[in-house]
C-alpha cells in the first residue's frame, strides 16, 4: 500500500491497518490524529514519538496482540489479522528442533509468570536459539527494567510493520 492510499482510507480501515502494526488503542488513536502524512519518514518519526508517549498500560495492551514465540497454534487462531507478518517475523522458529521449541515455550511461561506479560522480542532475522538466549538473559532483569526493554522491542516491531504496510 502506498502512503497516499493509507492517507485517504476511511477511518475504520486506517484504524484496522494501524492496529496490525501496533495493538495499543492509544497509539492508534494518536496516530490517526496526525493524518495525512507527507512521507514515510514522517510516519516513522510520529509512530516512534507516539509510542514513547504511551503509558506502561498501553505497552501491555500492545503486547497482548502478539503470540508467544514458538507458539504456532496460537498464531494462526488468535492472531489471524497479522499471521502473515508474525509467521515471517518468527520464521527462525520454523527450523528449530523440538527441544529448542520446548525450551522457548517453557521460558515464555517462566517469563510471563515473573513479569506478567509475554516475552516480546523483535524476532525478525533471529534464530530460535538466539531468541531463547535473549529470553533466558532477560529473565534475570528487574520488572521495571524489563518492561522498558519489551517496549523497545515492541517499537522495533511496530516500525518494521509500518514499513511492510507501506511497501
Amino acid at each position: 500500500m502506498k502512503l497516499q492510499e493509507l492517507n485517504h482510507l476511511p477511518v475504520a480501515e486506517k484504524t484496522a491497518r494501524l492496529q496490525q502494526c501496533c495493538g495499543a488503542t492509544v497509539w492508534v488513536k494518536k496516530m490517526l490524529a496526525h493524518f495525512p502524512f507527507a512521507g514515510k519518514d514522517d510516519v516513522r518519526s510520529m509512530a516512534e514519538k507516539t509510542w514513547w508517549q504511551c503509558s506502561a498500560a498501553d505497552w501491555l495492551e500492545a503486547f497482548t496482540h502478539h503470540p508467544r514465540i514458538g507458539s504456532r497454534e496460537t498464531m494462526a487462531q488468535k492472531f489471524s489479522a497479522t499471521v502473515h507478518w508474525t509467521t515471517e517475523e518468527q520464521k527462525g522458529t520454523s527450523q528449530a528442533n523440538a527441544e529448542t521449541i520446548d525450551a522457548l515455550l517453557a521460558g515464555n511461561q517462566a517469563y510471563e509468570n515473573k513479569f506478567g506479560f509475554i516475552f516480546i522480542v523483535c524476532a525478525t532475522g533471529k534464530t530460535a536459539a538466539e531468541m531463547l538466549m535473549l529470553l533466558q538473559q532477560r529473565l534475570n532483569n528487574e520488572p521495571d527494567n524489563e518492561i522498558k526493554i519489551a517496549a523497545t522491542e515492541q517499537n522495533k516491531i511496530t516500525l518494521l510493520r509500518l514499513e511492510k504496510l507501506l511497501a
